[in-house]
């Protein structure tokens, strides 16, 4: 069964001014190679039990729902579903339930995205070929459930006015680097203003959260990360970092690492404690034990303008 050209047509069938495609409770089967493509000012509304799946493929790369440089456009309700536990390939780590590519006005809430052969979701720009970048603007997230992805649970590459709330990215695993959130624009282009908040990054195989290059202005309000088996956050290279009235907690490695270049960091007012677990457990102590080095903030000496203040942590005999 393939349901991908019901729903492009019911998509297309819209006028140019939009409207809103509703998906009643059931399972549909969505041909990934050729994808979902939303049209500007378009809601595409899932009941709470519809369930998107990707027919399994081999491709190391794919996307389920795909919206690329289009504007005004929802997502909400419903469950995303991936391929990993049928896919027919071995390689690759680009399998992306939703991929939101050049686009600006864009609205994701009350959705789970699970199972993707690489990240549940992508938010980055467009290169082309000329040099120029148009990176994806005002994009929310709002009670987005990201679990058992492959490779991550979110990404964020070249975009501007990123806003995480009430959500959690939970159990990446399986193709490095396995985090909840990676900011990883890179060589691709910018990312600037983003903000992540209430939101759980838990039980991943790699960090919770990891920034990287080409990264200006990261908020961390009211975060959990735990359980994660690399950082709770791990920094490379952004300028102008807060981590503020979070959680982070039991990790296997340091709670916070601000390491690279990362320039301008206030970290205030959070729980940072009990981490860097992996000496604890390889040697049966308990992780709640009193030690004699820290084990939640590590700065490098190459990071710049680092502040903290009133943070919670760890014990020290």
């Amino acid at each position: 069964m393939d349901d991908t050209n019901a729903f492009q047509a019911a998509i297309n069938a819209l006028p140019s001014t939009g409207g809103t495609v509703i998906v009643p409770t059931g399972t549909y089967m969505i041909n990934a190679l050729k994808s979902v493509s939303l049209r500007s000012h378009v809601r595409l509304s899932l009941a709470s039990n519809a369930y998107i799946k990707a027919i399994p493929n081999s491709s190391d790369r794919y996307w389920i729902i795909k919206a690329f440089q289009v504007n005004n456009v929802e997502i909400v309700g419903g469950h995303i579903v991936g391929d990993r536990t049928s896919h027919h390939g071995t390689v690759g780590e680009w399998g992306y339930g939703l991929l939101i590519q050049g686009s600006s006005k864009v609205y994701v809430h009350d959705i789970t995205v699970t199972n993707s052969w690489g990240d549940g979701i992508i938010v980055r720009g467009i290169n082309w070929d000329n040099g120029a970048v148009t990176p994806s603007t005002s994009v929310t997230l709002n009670r987005v459930k990201a679990d058992n992805n492959r490779r991550q649970g979110l990404s964020i590459c070249p975009a501007n006015q990123v806003y995480v709330v009430n959500s959690s990215f939970t159990n990446s695993n399986g193709a490095a680097p396995q985090g909840g959130i990676d900011i990883e624009p890179q060589t691709q282009g910018v990312t600037s203003q983003v903000r992540i908040e209430n939101t759980v990054l838990s039980n991943n195989a790699g960090n919770g959260l990891e920034v990287h290059n080409n990264v200006n202005g990261v908020t961390l309000y009211k975060v959990t990360a735990q359980n994660n088996k690399g950082f709770g956050v791990f920094t490379s290279g952004p300028t102008n970092v807060s981590i503020t009235n979070s959680n982070l907690s039991q990790n296997y490695l340091f709670g916070v690492d601000i390491a690279g270049v990362t320039n301008y960091v206030t970290i205030a007012n959070n729980t940072i404690n009990y981490n860097f677990d992996s000496w604890f457990y390889d040697h049966g102590v308990s992780i709640f034990t009193e030690g004699w080095d820290p084990r939640d903030i590590e700065v490098a000496s190459t990071a710049g303008h680092v502040t903290q203040s009133n943070n919670v942590i760890s014990p020290q005999k």
